[in-house]
């Protein structure tokens, strides 16, 4: 019967807590401060506030196993989702474990402009290639310069014991010529039929643009 929980203030390293099937309506202020909790059962309670209730449980960095089942604020059509966005660290939910697919509902829901983002983004390489053939490079214009190499091998020594180079720019522009290219292609996947939608043929298809931007 338990309606209170000022009295845990002070139990800063407490790693479990169960206070399932007693009478709490409001956790405010009482369990944030529990920064080692990692197990956290509060099922058959009287708890009505979903939003106040996860503020609550935002603190909780360590957190994986929460229980909020049997209370009134789990009757909002969003409850599951928005637990898994705003408490990311949960692992363990309500006796079922969070999903990857729940992760990426629960951005796509709230936090749309970041799920655009993350969906956007198709693939990555790095491309090694020479300055000299990269688009837009201010290197390109700039006439070849015939690169001095010291004599008898000096250019296998460590760069920390001395410059490989008679002329240290020599060093810098081989340096610029051989480092490596990011190559990140973009796809606006709205416009890409699942298989599904293929299957069931309800989705016109659309050419699909690919936009591929290259980083030095």
């Amino acid at each position: 019967q338990i309606q209170d929980l000022t009295f845990l203030i002070k139990n800063y390293c407490l790693t479990e807590l169960y206070l399932n099937n007693n009478e709490l309506t409001d956790i405010s202020g009482a369990l944030k401060h529990l920064r080692a909790l990692q197990i956290l059962l509060l099922h058959n309670n009287q708890l009505k506030k979903l939003d106040k209730t996860v503020k609550e449980l935002k603190g909780i960095i360590s957190l994986q196993t929460l229980n909020l089942f049997h209370n009134p604020l789990a009757q909002d059509p969003d409850y599951r989702l928005y637990v898994i966005y705003f408490l990311p660290s949960v692992q363990l939910l309500d006796r079922k474990s969070v999903t990857q697919r729940e992760r990426e509902s629960a951005l796509h829901l709230y936090d749309r402009k970041r799920s655009c983002v993350v969906q956007s983004i198709a693939f990555g390489k790095r491309v090694n290639t020479p300055l000299a053939t990269a688009v837009g490079s201010s290197r390109c214009t700039q006439p070849a310069r015939r690169l001095m190499m010291p004599s008898d091998n000096a250019h296998l020594l460590c760069s920390f014991c001395r410059i490989p180079f008679e002329n240290p720019e020599d060093a810098i522009l081989l340096r610029a010529m051989t480092r490596s290219l990011m190559e990140f292609s973009s796809v606006d996947w709205n416009k890409v039929a699942t298989c599904q939608e293929r299957r069931l043929e309800n989705k016109v298809e659309e050419p699909h643009e690919k936009l591929t931007v290259q980083f030095r």
